[in-house]
C-alpha cells in the first residue's frame, strides 16, 4: 500500500494508536519492573515469623492482582483513548477535507465560496481567513474581468460601426464626400488609438513598469502647469478654474507624471461640472504628507460608487459615451501613478453638492503615506 495515498484522518488515528500502544507497554514494563521490588521490601516490614508457602501465596496474589488491574486498566484506558482519538482525528480532518472541497471549487471557477471558523484554535482561524481573503480578491478580479472585457467591447464597437457604416456607404454606391468621409475616419482612428493608449498606460502603471524620474518639486509648481494647460477648455465651457496653493513641503514625483494626474483629475472635473460651476485646485502641505485637492461644484458621486471610480472602465453614468463621459480608465490611472510615487488617492462628496479627489503624497525625504 502506497503510504503517500493514505488518507490523513488514518495516518491521524495509527500514529495516536501507536503512542498509546507504547505508552501501555512502557506502563506495563515500569510497574512489572519497580512493583515487586516495592512489595517485597512491604512484606519484609511484616512482624513475626512467615511461612514460604504463606509467602509464596501472597506473591501470587500480589501478581495476579498486579497483572488483572494493568490489563483492565490498560484496556479501558486503549479503549477511551481510542475514542478520543477518534473524536479528535474527526474534528481535526473534517476543516482539511472542507478546506480541500473548497480549494477545489474555487479552482473550478466558484469565487463563492467561503470556509467557515472551524472552532479549532487561532492557526485554522488564521488559515480559514486567509482563504476567504484570498477569494473574496479573485471573486473582484473576476468581476473587474468580465466588466471590463464587456466595456472594451463596448468602446470598440462603436468607432468600428461607424467606420463600417461608412465603407458599406462607399460600396453601395452613395456619394460620400471625400473631407467628410476622411474627418470621420481620422476622428475614429484617433478614438481607438487613444482607447489604445490609455489601456496601455494604465496596464504599464498597475504592473509598476512606469519609467518614473523623480526629481524634488514644490507641489505649487505642478499645480500652476496643470491649470495653465488645461484654463482655455474650462473658460470655453464657462466653468471658473480657481488654485488654492498653501506653503508645503516638496515632493520627489515625476513632473511629467504627475502632470498626467492632475490634467486627468482637472479633466474629469470639467466633464461633470456645468456652466457656471467653480473647480478649485487645493494644496495642503503637512509634516507627514501633502495633499493636492481637486474639487468641483457637479452633482457629486453615489455614495455606492465612490468605492470603485478609481477602477477601469468603471462609469457611474453608465449611459454616457465616451465623448462625454470617458473611458473610464483616466481615473485608474490616476490611482496607479500616485501608488507608484508611495502615495494614495481617494474620493468624497463635498457637503453642498460636488466632489473633491485628494492625492496624499510623501514629503522628500520620506517612503510612503
Amino acid at each position: 500500500m502506497n503510504l503517500r495515498r493514505v488518507s490523513l484522518a488514518v495516518r491521524l488515528f495509527a500514529a495516536q494508536v501507536l503512542a498509546l500502544a507504547v505508552g501501555g507497554l512502557t506502563l506495563a514494563l515500569v510497574a512489572g519492573a519497580v512493583g515487586p521490588r516495592i512489595f517485597h521490601e512491604h512484606l519484609g516490614r511484616v512482624g513475626g515469623e512467615v511461612s514460604a508457602e504463606a509467602r509464596w501465596h501472597v506473591e501470587q496474589a500480589y501478581a495476579s492482582a498486579n497483572l488483572l488491574a494493568l490489563g483492565v486498566g490498560l484496556l479501558a484506558a486503549l479503549g477511551a483513548a481510542l475514542a478520543a482519538s477518534a473524536y479528535a482525528t474527526r474534528r481535526i480532518t473534517r476543516p482539511v477535507t472542507h478546506f480541500a472541497h473548497a480549494s477545489a471549487s474555487l479552482a473550478d471557477g466558484h469565487y463563492d465560496v467561503r470556509m467557515a471558523d472551524p472552532g479549532l484554535g487561532n492557526e485554522l482561524k488564521t488559515l480559514a481567513d486567509s482563504f476567504n481573503t484570498m477569494a473574496e480578491g479573485l471573486e473582484t478580479v473576476e468581476a473587474t474581468r468580465r466588466r471590463l472585457l464587456a466595456d472594451l467591447g463596448h468602446e470598440l464597437r462603436t468607432p468600428l460601426a461607424t467606420i463600417e457604416a461608412y465603407l458599406e456607404a462607399a460600396e453601395d454606391g452613395v456619394a460620400v464626400d471625400d473631407e467628410d468621409l476622411q474627418s470621420v475616419l481620422r476622428a475614429q482612428t484617433a478614438r481607438l488609438h487613444r482607447l489604445a493608449d490609455d489601456i496601455a498606460a494604465v496596464s504599464r502603471a498597475e504592473t509598476h513598469q512606469l519609467d518614473l524620474h523623480p526629481v524634488r518639486t514644490a507641489p505649487a509648481d505642478l499645480v500652476r502647469d496643470a491649470v495653465a494647460a488645461v484654463r482655455p477648455r474650462y473658460a470655453g465651457k464657462g466653468v471658473t478654474l480657481r488654485s488654492d496653493l498653501r506653503p508645503s513641503p516638496q515632493v520627489d514625483v515625476d513632473p511629467q507624471r504627475m502632470g498626467q494626474v492632475l490634467g486627468n483629475l482637472l479633466d474629469n472635473a470639467l466633464r461633470h461640472t456645468p456652466e457656471g460651476g467653480t473647480v478649485t485646485v487645493h494644496v495642503i502641505g503637512g509634516a507627514r504628507s501633502v495633499e493636492l485637492a481637486v474639487a468641483d461644484t457637479g452633482p457629486g458621486i453615489p455614495a455606492q460608487h465612490l468605492p470603485h471610480v478609481f477602477e477601469r472602465f468603471y462609469r457611474v453614468d453608465t449611459a454616457r459615451d465616451r465623448d462625454n463621459g470617458g473611458s473610464g480608465i483616466g481615473l485608474a490611472i490616476v490611482r496607479a501613478v500616485v501608488s507608484a510615487h508611495g502615495g494614495r488617492v481617494r474620493a468624497d462628496n463635498v457637503p453642498g453638492g460636488g466632489t473633491m479627489v485628494k492625492v496624499v503624497l510623501p514629503p522628500s525625504g520620506q517612503g510612503q503615506v
